[in-house]
């Protein structure tokens, strides 16, 4: 088995065994209870077609084992490609006083703009520049990267903010604060800090548009910024975001008919399998 098959085997195995858990969960342990939610919720139940809360049900049941998903993902290829990878990882390291100075620097003229200046446009190389050539009064920092990875081969250090692909606004400036910590500490912890985006709603890198991230990063052109693609074919090398695809649509396929016909116990409906990963 080669490298690519592995990685593909290891994405089958964290979305199959987190679905299996939801579908234990919906169907054994925490189903739906028509009687019981007429009962507790006479108005809703009056009102509202039992099917519409049978889905809030499963919902609820759903986004909690899959809120870490992305990062279990990434630490199971990446660990397949590099030999290590760790999530939440604490790095330890000093920064000069002048740097950290500017590091706030940088991130108040991005959030705020200034009476009578033109407003200030995210350019990752000169910002980072600027806070390296600060200096100063060395002062301990740590700094909890979401994904850490170290390539046992050659010895080099990547770490990643890995956020949903439509992030808010207050996650992405914690993120490049970190980004810039990470980067900034002297002596040198880290080779690499990225932002990281696993999928691109939007198809092209060029056109992601979603405005949140973007008062932070210049999306399209700074280079610390990976999306869909680029991030998975970092971490696990040619192929990978193509298996990541084929492997979450081919599950998707199987656990849609399988919530049809085993929670919802309807057939599903024709093409319902269309709207997958592209």
């Amino acid at each position: 088995m080669n490298k690519q098959e592995r990685i593909s085997l290891a994405i089958k195995e964290v979305i199959s065994n987190l679905m299996e858990r939801v579908m234990d969960r919906v169907l054994i342990t925490d189903p739906f209870i028509k009687e019981k939610h007429h009962s507790g919720k006479p108005l809703y139940a009056a009102l509202v077609p039992d099917e519409i809360f049978k889905g809030s049900h499963f919902e609820r049941r759903f986004v909690t084992p899959f809120g870490s998903v992305w990062e279990e993902l990434a630490k199971v290829v990446a660990t397949e490609a590099h030999g290590n990878c760790e999530i939440g990882k604490t790095i330890n390291g000093t920064i000069g006083s002048e740097s950290l100075r500017r590091i706030q620097e940088v991130l108040n003229k991005l959030e705020h703009k200034r009476k009578g200046k033109d407003k200030i446009y995210p350019d990752w190389d000169t910002e980072l520049a600027y806070i390296k050539k600060g200096g100063g009064e060395l002062i301990p920092v740590s700094v909890i990267c979401d994904i850490f990875i170290n390539n046992q081969e050659t010895n080099t250090t990547y770490t990643f903010e890995l956020k949903g692909p439509l992030p808010n606004s207050d996650q992405t400036k914690v993120s490049k604060e970190k980004m810039f910590k990470l980067l900034a500490m002297n002596p040198k912890q880290v080779d690499f800090a990225y932002y990281a985006l696993p999928y691109n709603p939007f198809g092209k890198k060029e056109n992601y548009k979603w405005s949140f991230p973007m008062r932070w990063f210049d999306i399209s052109s700074d280079k610390s910024v990976l999306i869909g693609n680029e991030f998975w074919e970092l971490i696990g090398g040619t192929g990978t975001y193509n298996n990541f695809i084929r492997e979450i649509n081919l599950l998707g396929k199987e656990y849609r008919e399988r919530i049809y016909k085993e929670f919802l116990q309807i057939n599903p409906p024709q093409n319902f399998d269309d709207d997958l990963l592209k």
